[in-house]
């Protein structure tokens, strides 16, 4: 595979661009989706940042780490995400359960 380079005009050297991951963007964009919208971006987010982090520890040099970066970082926010919905969840549960306990003991009257 031939690497693409590019010649940095202020140190007069060629510095060598790597490629990002595959899916380093995507993730990044549905972590930060799994917070603000839904928890199901954030399970699609945790399952390519597992495929794009074993593709990065596979071949390092490979990779940029920029890309690699990102790809943590949507991952914590997709598990974050994840929480923050669970917890969002559980505290309608218990809130509907409460409700329907005091219209249930003491009726509509």
């Amino acid at each position: 595979m031939e690497q693409n380079q590019q010649k940095d005009y202020l140190s007069q050297t060629n510095q060598q661009i790597l490629p990002s991951l595959p899916n380093s963007t995507a993730v990044l964009v549905l972590g930060i989706l799994s917070i603000v919208v839904c928890f199901i971006t954030g399970i699609i987010a945790l399952v390519m940042a597992k495929k794009d982090i074993e593709l990065y520890n596979s071949n390092p040099g490979m990779y940029s780490a920029t890309s690699y970066s990102n790809t943590k970082t949507g991952r914590i926010c997709a598990i974050i995400g994840i929480i923050l919905w669970g917890l969002g969840i559980i505290a309608y549960s218990i809130f509907i359960a409460v409700i329907i306990g005091t219209v249930g003991k003491d009726g509509f009257k």
